[in-house]
């Protein structure tokens, strides 16, 4: 294990932004298109799908890319002061600045959210998108869902302690700005303008995140091209050998996609 560990702090590369704090990645060289992966909401770049992915792109010669949000895992900032516009322009200047040609984009979670806003801000260089339990607008639902009491209160308190299993809290503070802004986010109200090549990626026992999201992010986009993969048995982290596997070979089929068109 500290073999692996130690390789993953050993080879973090720092991309420094005169206006915002430096986020931390770890790129392979390789050729397009490459292959960049997006975390979930209070994760990092060294988790199980992101890893699995390096590995793949290593074997294959193909570009990689993966990184932490700003105030999330090595990269500098406060966790507290982050926002959804915060974390997209992270991926943004991630694209702009440490890619050149067609990129896919592997959202996990709130990852798969932000790269919808990605594909929207730079269709000429994101080529396809793979999202596993996109939580598109999730957090936004969720509160407005909540008796009107409840969001009073959480507005009076200015906080909101949000329920999951993965943390040791049993619960990820969000503050009411924090929704507040991420409502100017929001993609499922209206048709969403990415036509690139989709693939959606869902456990049906995600008791994060109703897969029933994925079909809403199929329903919105204007792409042609969507695919929903449901595993009937997969959880919200899709970390099992087969839930890899799935997401590896998805990869694969679209850079084989992505090849032949080109």
């Amino acid at each position: 294990l500290c073999l692996s560990v130690c390789r993953l702090k050993s080879s973090v590369s720092f991309l420094t932004r005169s206006d915002r704090p430096n986020l931390a990645y770890h790129k392979l060289k390789g050729r397009n298109p490459g292959i960049i992966f997006l975390p979930g909401f209070n994760s990092n770049m060294n988790g199980q799908k992101a890893i699995a992915l390096e590995d793949f792109c290593n074997s294959l010669g193909h570009a990689f890319i993966r990184f932490d949000y700003t105030g999330c895992g090595n990269s500098n900032g406060n966790f507290e002061e982050c926002t959804i516009g915060k974390w997209r322009k992270d991926v943004l200047s991630i694209l702009d600045e440490l890619t050149d040609g067609p990129q896919i984009l592997v959202g996990s979670s709130l990852g798969g959210w932000l790269m919808l806003h990605a594909a929207m801000a730079r269709p000429d260089k994101v080529a396809a998108l793979v999202g596993v339990a996109v939580a598109a607008d999730h957090l936004v639902t969720t509160f407005n869902r909540l008796p009107i009491e409840t969001q009073k209160e959480i507005e009076d308190k200015g906080e909101w302690k949000f329920p999951t299993k993965h943390s040791e809290e049993g619960y990820y503070t969000l503050t009411y700005d924090f929704i507040r802004e991420a409502e100017n986010h929001c993609v499922l109200n209206s048709p969403i303008p990415i036509t690139c090549p989709i693939r959606l990626i869902h456990g049906m026992k995600d008791e994060d995140v109703p897969w029933q999201i994925s079909l809403q992010v199929a329903n919105r986009v204007l792409s042609r091209d969507v695919d929903v993969i449901l595993r009937k048995g997969g959880h919200h982290r899709m970390s099992e050998k087969e839930d890899t596997k799935l997401l590896v070979n998805t990869v694969d089929d679209l850079i084989d996609k992505l090849s032949t068109v080109t």
